[in-house]
């Protein structure tokens, strides 16, 4: 069970406190009703906004919303809108909590991104949840229809041209960078596809303005994120927090050797020193923050999550099908203690051999936290290498889905 904390941090935005799902009386009492106004005047109170993805890359938004309305012009096609809640990562819960409790700020963010570049057509994707999207989605009057996307719950499925390319009706397995997704995606066509709380943020900022936006945050990283708290023996978290927040304050680190930023895709950052970074944009990934305690073994979690990654790998290009596999086979090597061989040396050189060669981003990312793993847990390695393991508790921290047979 996902609790709600979203008003322990900061006045909440996006969550109403107390956990209870809005439907649109509520949401609308709450924000006011949604104004469907000049499109130019929605990107250009966006780019003042400075509001970056919340899906992952931190992207400026406005950027992306420009580059798909141009390319429309260009291509003279209209152009797609995806709203994307395939939150495929195992270890977040924050868009699964938004679009249950706060569904009509996603639906009119939805709205307004259709409306600011054009599109004539609007999905909404999501692994579970479709029955009581497509119930608020009854609700309204919208002036682009939206469409209620149900994916596999598969790791890549959330990638910008896996959405695209199932939308188009494909497999939910990314497709090749070039061209990017922005000049053709769903059907050929420009497409547009943004994180759902990117979405929500959007609606709230067309209803109040960039600088009400901009009270939150710093003003290199404005606004507030949502995050996913993972701390041995409480319930999974969910939280709002302005960015440039200690990671410390939301994060109880007191007893924790490591923390992980970002998810599987992310950073290992020693305790003392996650303790102090600011919450950013830049690294916070899928918004997942876990602490490891000091009982627990980094190098036994990571193994696992090595593991799960190279089998959720869409295995179409070399980095998938062979790099990420044999990191993670010589990774379970030195999570298990006892000679080591070359497996870390194995482990840099691969993870140097896939970086930037896939066809999509799950190498880089998976990479990422590989070499994150042999800095933070170094001393941890060493003790393996001589068949000792400092843990004093087995269990895992993370979530890991059962593997398909």
């Amino acid at each position: 069970m996902t609790m709600l904390f979203t008003d322990v941090y900061m006045s909440p935005r996006l969550l109403a406190p107390g956990g209870t799902p809005a439907d649109l009386t509520t949401h609308v009492r709450r924000y006011g009703p949604l104004s469907h106004g000049d499109p130019a005047a929605v990107l250009r109170t966006l780019a003042e906004s400075g509001l970056t993805g919340r899906g992952g890359a931190g992207f400026p938004a406005h950027r992306k919303f420009v580059a798909v309305a141009d390319a429309a012009r260009r291509t003279e096609r209209a152009p797609v809108v995806v709203a994307n809640g395939a939150e495929s990562e195992p270890a977040a819960h924050k868009d699964k909590t938004l679009l249950r409790l706060s569904p009509h700020l996603v639906l009119d963010g939805l709205q307004l991104a259709a409306e600011a570049i054009g599109a004539r057509a609007a999905y909404l994707a999501v692994e579970d949840g479709a029955s009581y999207l497509e119930s608020a989605l009854a609700q309204r009057h919208d002036p682009v229809s939206v469409t209620v996307v149900r994916l596999p719950a598969r790791f890549l499925s959330g990638q910008a041209s896996a959405l695209a390319r199932y939308i188009s009706g494909g497999p939910a397995r990314p497709t090749h960078p070039v061209p990017p997704v922005r000049e053709r995606g769903v059907r050929r066509a420009p497409t547009l596809v943004q994180n759902v709380e990117t979405l929500a943020h959007l609606a709230l900022i067309a209803r109040y303005g960039a600088d009400w936006f901009r009270t939150a945050g710093t003003p290199a990283d404005p606004g507030s994120t949502l995050c996913t708290l993972h701390v041995p023996g409480r319930e999974v978290r969910v939280v709002e927090a302005p960015f440039g927040m200690p990671i410390g304050r939301l994060l109880p680190l007191e007893g924790a050797s490591a923390a992980l930023v970002g998810g599987y895709h992310g950073t290992w950052i020693p305790a003392t020193e996650a303790a102090q970074v600011p919450l950013s944009s830049a690294y916070l990934g899928a918004g997942v923050l876990a602490a490891l305690p000091a009982g627990r073994c980094g190098v036994a979690e990571t193994a696992r999550v090595l593991r799960y990654l190279a089998l959720e790998s869409a295995g179409q290009c070399g980095p998938c099908r062979n790099g990420l596999p044999r990191i993670a086979a010589a990774f379970r090597t030195l999570a298990a203690p006892g000679p080591q061989g070359s497996s870390r040396a194995d482990i840099s050189r691969w993870a140097g051999l896939v970086a930037g060669r896939g066809a999509c981003h799950h190498p880089d990312g998976t990479t990422r936290l590989v070499r994150s793993a042999l800095t933070t847990f170094a001393t941890e390695l060493e003790a393996h290498a001589d068949g000792v393991c400092t843990a004093t508790d087995h269990t895992p921290l993370l979530p890991v889905p059962t593997e398909r047979t």
